[in-house]
Formats: structure tokens, sequence, C-alpha cells
């Protein structure tokens, strides 16, 4: 690129705001085509005060400051113009003087970004960096508690407490990240009225808009509300004694951010009682294994009520036992308990098994006549807000419970199993198995019981037009070669299963 235009003595380029990355675009760009060269810019984002002195020596950059403007197009990489978003954030003073240092190159050099030796590149990805670090630490460490809205504050009639309260939280990014982590807000908790308070600025959202006020201090954040005990119980529950790496722990949850976690309060005793912990697991594991199978699926009812041998049984939820009598041909095993069932006890009782009941009596099989049951027995979520949303068990989370469904299955010895989802077809086979590939053969278990694979049908309650109505007629495709096969059974006397594994 040419740049024959008049070095100036000194220019001064301001932009509107510290992260305000187009501000930064377009006045780097002004200057770049004016062959203004790095060394005599000085550049203000507004915060940095009176402590520059060429800036209380220049004048802004204009077009009356520099003349002999280039017509030739600025450029710059797409790689560079994303580090360069989020390095604009971070709160080293010399981050504009480098972003328009690496500019200034790349009209001369496109690929630099590419040279990993350059120092100036390496500078700049050590600045991004660090702030998509502070970008994931605050999306993690965020922590709202509700304030009650006054009585007869909200617009809509009949709204419930739950529905009118604030969640207000306090949060001291390390950079300028908050504006760029709003959206990221917004679509987590979009239907709740929220704020975040910063000693930057507030975000405030009502549901609908999206605002931003001055800055706060902790004390404008309200303390303590029940919220408090959910974390620190939830925290508690997920602490593996038996995985402590104090080091690792500490890298992922750096100190400067337990002031305002409810949760790192519970650190100092879990740590100090880790080797106990372990230790006791540890026995309390052997023992159970080495337990003699129960002898009646009430015995194993209550064996899982008691059970603590995996993180879900641990998180405080109520386990549910399977139902149906021992010695039923069939049993339908899915994943684990959502939500309904967990309140009520029972399998298969939400809206899933509304659609599950429906598509059996469409198949013909009674389920009043079937054992149902889960791979795991407890309820495994995440809280948003009030709600509890479904989380997928773990492959150990399956393969320590599948001694409870031995159990299950050496009592109730059915001749053919209908399992619903991967986590049902790994808790029986031991591996995970490719649904779409695999559900349309009758298969064999170890013990040579017959196993029919298919979807949960809470992944069909997921999908919408043709495309819940494709998948549905699978699945009850499924459903009656499951009704064929207990009917050819029950006719010949032999064992149905004519597949391979």
């Amino acid at each position: 690129m040419s740049r024959a235009a008049p070095t100036p003595a000194f220019v001064t380029a301001t932009i509107a705001a510290p992260d305000d990355f187009e501000s930064w675009r377009d006045a780097a760009r002004d200057l770049v085509r004016r062959g203004v060269p790095p060394g005599v810019v000085s550049w203000q984002d507004g915060e940095s005060g009176g402590a520059d002195l060429f800036g209380a020596l220049s004048a802004p950059a204009s077009a009356e400051t520099v003349s002999g403007a280039n017509e030739t197009p600025v450029r710059a990489s797409k790689a560079f113009v994303e580090q360069a978003r989020l390095a604009i954030l971070h709160r080293d003073p010399a981050r504009l003087d480098l972003l328009y240092s690496l500019l200034w190159r790349l009209q001369d050099k496109p690929r630099l970004c590419e040279d990993p030796a350059d120092p100036e590149v390496l500078a700049l990805a050590a600045l991004v960096k660090q702030v998509r670090r502070d970008i994931h630490k605050m999306r993690a460490f965020v922590r709202f508690r509700a304030v009650p809205s006054e009585p007869g504050s909200s617009d809509q009639p009949g709204s419930s407490e739950e529905a009118d309260a604030h969640y207000v939280a306090w949060f001291e990014p390390e950079h300028r990240i908050e504006r760029h982590n709003a959206r990221f807000f917004v679509d987590r908790f979009a239907s709740q009225r929220w704020s975040i308070l910063t000693p930057r600025l507030s975000l405030h959202w009502d549901g609908e808009v999206l605002g931003e006020g001055p800055a706060a201090r902790r004390e404008d954040a309200p303390g303590e509300d029940a919220t408090e005990d959910l974390w620190r119980g939830y925290y508690r529950s997920i602490f593996n004694p038996a995985r402590l790496k104090v080091g690792a722990m500490v890298k992922e949850m750096p100190r400067r951010y337990w002031k305002n976690l409810p949760e790192a309060r519970e650190i100092a005793d879990l740590v100090a009682g880790a080797q106990r912990r372990e230790a006791a697991m540890i026995a309390s594991g052997a023992d159970a294994f080495a337990a003699p199978v129960p002898q009646g699926l009430e015995e194993i009812a209550a064996g899982i009520g008691a059970c603590t041998r995996c993180p879900i049984g641990c998180n405080g939820t109520r386990a549910v036992p399977g139902e149906g009598a021992a010695g039923a041909r069939l049993m339908i095993l899915g994943e684990q308990p959502g939500d309904n069932e967990e309140i009520a006890a029972r399998p298969f009782v939400g809206p899933a098994g509304q659609l599950l009941d429906r598509h059996l009596r469409e198949a013909g099989i009674d389920r009043e006549r079937a054992y149902v049951t889960n791979a795991t027995k407890h309820f495994k979520f995440t809280r948003q807000g009030k709600r509890r949303l479904h989380q997928n068990p773990t492959a150990h989370e399956i393969d320590t419970c599948r001694w409870w469904l031995d159990a299950e299955r050496a009592l109730v010895r059915p001749r053919l199993i209908l399992a619903l989802g991967a986590s049902a077809g790994r808790a029986l086979l031991g591996r995970t198995p490719a649904l779409a590939r695999e559900r349309d053969a009758l298969h064999r278990t170890g013990d040579g019981t017959a196993l029919k694979l298919s979807v949960h049908p809470s992944y069909l309650l997921r999908l919408d037009g043709e495309a819940r109505a494709r998948e549905e007629a699978r699945f009850a495709a499924d459903l009656r070669a499951v009704a064929e096969a207990l009917q050819a059974e029950m006719v010949s006397g032999i064992d149905p299963s004519t597949g391979s594994d």
C-alpha cells in the first residue's frame, strides 16, 4: 500500500467507548487511508483520563489534521477482525495501539496473522485468550438472587409471585465483557426479569427489552435468599472427593470469584474431609457390589431409595422404582425418571409417558402386563430459575446403576425388553448403540433375552411437522414389531428373537 501522504507529528484518535469495536474500526480505517503510521497515533478510549502525554499535545484525527488520503481499500483478514472484536474488550490500555499496528502491517502482509512467531500476533492471541476466559467465567459464575416485586407491580393479570420476581446478580469481570455477554443471558433467561450489576455498568432485562444502567456497588445487589441453600446442596452433591485436584479446581474456579459464589463456602470443609469421604465411598461401594442380589422387587425399591453410589443418587431427588409384576414377559426400559416421574414416584407418567401409552395401545400392547423401569433410578437435572431441566446421565452413572437393573431382570425374567433411547440400550449392551442403524433388528442380550431398540418418546416430543410425523411412524412400527414378537412367542412357545446381536 502506498503511503505517500506527509507524516503528521502526532494524531489523537478517540473511540466512543473502550469496548466499542465499530468506533475503533472506523477510526483505524480512516487513519490507514490517510497514511498515518502507528508510531504517531495516540489512542484514547474514554477511560484513559489525562495520562496520555501525546494526546495532550496533539489534535484530533480529522481530515484537517492529516491530508493526502489514500483511496486504496483497507484490508483486514477475517481472523484478525474476529480476534480484534475480543481483544478490544481487554483492559490493557496498549491494546488499541497493538490492534492498529497489526492493521497497518496487514496492508503489506495480508497473511500476517498466520505467523505464530510474530511478537504482535502472539500478543494479540494472549489478549484474546484472557478475554475468552473472562467471558466463560461470567457465564459460569453469575448467581442470581430473587427480589420479590411489590404486590400489583406486574402488568400481567393473575401473575404469580414467581413470575413477578426480579432476579439480580452482582459480578466483577476482569475485562469489559458485560455487553458482549448480554445476549447469552437474554437467550438463557428470556422469560424472566433480571439485572446484572457490575462496577462498570448494569444490564437490565424486562422480558422484552435489554437496557443498560450506570455502575453499581456490591451492596446494591440483594443478599442471601433461598437459592443459596440449593447452590450449596448442588455443589456438595457433585463434589467427588476421589477426583479432587485442588490446583485444577482453583484454576477452573479462581479464588477471586469465591466471595460471590454461595457454593464456595463449602469448599474448605469439602476439601478437608475429602480423604475421609473417599475412604467411605470405597468401603460403601465394596459392600454394595458384594451384597447378595435382592430377593424381591420391594427390596430393590427400598435399596435404590437409599442408594448414593453415583452423583445422581446424591442430588436429593426421590428414587423412582420400576413398576409391574415379576414374571412380566415384556420389560420397557427408559433412560431415567423425569420431573413428573420424580414427583409421582412412578415411571413414564409425564408427557413422554402419555405418548408412549398411546403408541402401546395402538400397537395392542397392554402396559399393565409389562414391567416398566429406567436405566438410572434418580432424576438428573440442571436448575433454570424455578424449573428443573433434564440432563442425560453419564456412561459411568448408567453403568453404576446397572447393578439394580440386573437385579430387576433376574426377578422379572422378561422374554423381551423394549429399550427406549441410547442410554437404555447402553444399560443392556454395555455400549452405547447407534439407534439409527441398530433399531431395525431384534437383538439378544448376553443371557439370550430378546432386545428391541427404539428412540425415547421424549425425542418425539421435541420434533415438529413432517419430522415428528415421520419419526412417530417409525416408533409405531417398532412397537408393532414388539407386539408381533410377543405374539409369536406366545403362539409357538419359543424365543421370539430371530435377529443377531
